[in-house]
């Protein structure tokens, strides 16, 4: 019998926010115990950020430096397949609820085409059956004929709050009831519609809790209180944060940025967290229906997020530049045949997702793919990354023009194991960070250490050479012999 696939992303999603992971407040107990039925990465990394360019890593296989859909709205190549793509040319129809963030590719295109008049379109080859992103128009009629009032102004209805909620010690709930919120409504869709089925079915579910705003439905708001929260982790003030890098310095000038750690932001992470124990107990409950329907011992599961989130680390709030909050991101996979109850402690990485569908569907791998297949970690064996890569492109972002970088300079490169990180910006100074002294990434070792730099240097230099599209390089004309096949080469 041909597998199913349950496909789960959360939105903004820290890796260290698992219970089963040891967070010192969040509560996990549905992804920990799906966490024992399957296998748990450790130390699993985006690609990229912010959502449009992780994404776009997750859904092809391929790095940014490959796809270039840099940005939230730079377009993807329409020449690159994805796992919806190809898992629709074996015979499935994926389906999508939620949102992929995939920038239309405006070749061929009339400028008046609506797609290119938003920067959330749909991923090439799957079914949009609840297509939500920031004008959630099924989520906002579904609302409406509940009685409940929605506003006008696109992406509000995330953040409207009970005014009338009265306790001073906890931040102000969702307006709409938990079994009615965003999360609520897409796992019903979700459940709905594989009820509906009658053969194998590709299910991507794509939530966008715990995405800002921050407002958890009750009583998922007052699941943590705000004075027993972990402190952030940062130098003593914005200005001595800034004098790390030329870059941040500038990235703290903009809004994404908490200059002061008070008690809103600790209303704030007590709603971050409170998303994340909604989000838990939805997707507990969906598994347990898959159970008592007898489908879960055909599926393959797959729970991860786009990126991480900053949350105040480092005096910012959302995804970007270099720090391991913006990119460390949870993944469980779970499926038939696979190992149960194991721990990869070694790097993977979102480029690694699709090999892993294509491989557990018995599939051929896309020659695009830099990714490499998780199965043998799955099925206990060894195959971990040594260490983990990952890019921001910056361009059009305030920091490029003020610091006055092209818009092809505008980007940094990351490698990073379990000793050093090292940082490559394409015109700016490099940072290096001795994790195992520094796991705050709060001393730039740099000038201090040349000889480390060179090192991860040429390490990082021989990723991307290593990494360079391959579309048509296997390939070579003969005279005499027309084309021919030269071989297949590693992923990345």
């Amino acid at each position: 019998m041909n597998p199913n696939l349950l496909f789960i992303t959360a939105d903004q999603w820290r890796g260290d926010c698992l219970s089963a992971l040891d967070h010192p407040v969040v509560r996990t107990p549905q992804l920990d115990a799906l966490a024992a039925e399957g296998t748990l990465f450790e130390k699993h990394f985006a690609n990229a950020v912010p959502c449009g360019p992780s994404r776009a890593c997750l859904h092809t296989g391929m790095y940014l430096h490959n796809h270039r859909a840099g940005t939230n709205g730079t377009p993807l190549d329409l020449r690159f397949t994805n796992w919806a793509k190809e898992l629709r040319g074996a015979g499935y129809d994926p389906a999508l609820f939620g949102y992929t963030h995939t920038a239309m590719d405006p070749r061929g295109l009339p400028l008046t085409d609506p797609r290119l008049q938003t920067d959330e379109g749909i991923l090439p080859g799957i079914t949009p059956v609840i297509d939500m992103g920031t004008h959630c128009q099924a989520w906002k009629t579904h609302l409406t004929e509940l009685g409940y009032p929605v506003p006008d102004f696109d992406g509000a209805t995330y953040g409207q709050r009970d005014e009338d909620y009265a306790n001073p010690d906890h931040p102000k709930p969702l307006l709409y009831a938990a079994a009615h919120s965003d999360t609520a409504f897409l796992v019903s869709r979700t459940r709905q519609y594989i009820s509906e089925q009658t053969g194998p079915w590709a299910v991507h579910l794509s939530l966008r809790a715990p995405h800002p705003p921050w407002v958890a439905p009750a009583p998922y708001n007052e699941r943590y209180r705000p004075a027993d929260l972990p402190d952030c982790v940062r130098h003593d003030s914005p200005g001595a944060e800034a004098a790390v890098h030329p870059w941040l310095a500038e990235h703290l000038r903009g809004r994404n940025i908490s200059h002061e750690i008070d008690a809103r932001h600790r209303f704030l992470q007590a709603s971050y967290y409170g998303l994340m124990s909604e989000v838990d107990q939805r997707v507990g409950e969906l598994v347990a229906w898959l159970k008592a329907e007898g489908q879960w011992d055909n599926t393959l599961f797959i729970f991860t997020s786009d990126h991480g989130e900053q949350m105040g680390d480092h005096w910012m709030y959302g995804k970007a530049g270099f720090f391991d909050q913006s990119y460390h991101i949870p993944l469980i996979i779970c499926g038939p045949g696979l190992s149960q109850g194991h721990r990869c402690t070694g790097f993977t990485e979102h480029v690694d997702i699709m090999p892993t569908v294509m491989d557990c569907f018995g599939m051929a791998l896309p020659r695009q793919c830099d990714g490499r297949s998780l199965v043998p970690l799955l099925s206990g064996r060894d195959g971990a990354r040594p260490a983990a890569h990952f890019e921001y492109d910056f361009r059009h972002s305030e920091a490029q023009h003020t610091l006055t970088l092209d818009m092809e300079s505008a980007c940094l490169n990351v490698i990073r194991d379990d000793r050093y990180k090292y940082v490559h910006f394409a015109d700016l100074p490099s940072l290096l960070f001795d994790l195992q002294a520094d796991p705050g990434e709060l001393q730039d070792l740099a000038l201090e250490r040349p000889d480390v730099v060179a090192h991860y240097a040429q390490q990082l230099l021989s990723w991307r050479l290593r990494t360079t599209d391959k579309t048509l390089s296997h390939y070579q004309v003969v005279r005499g012999e027309g084309l021919q096949t030269r071989g297949t080469s590693a992923a990345g």
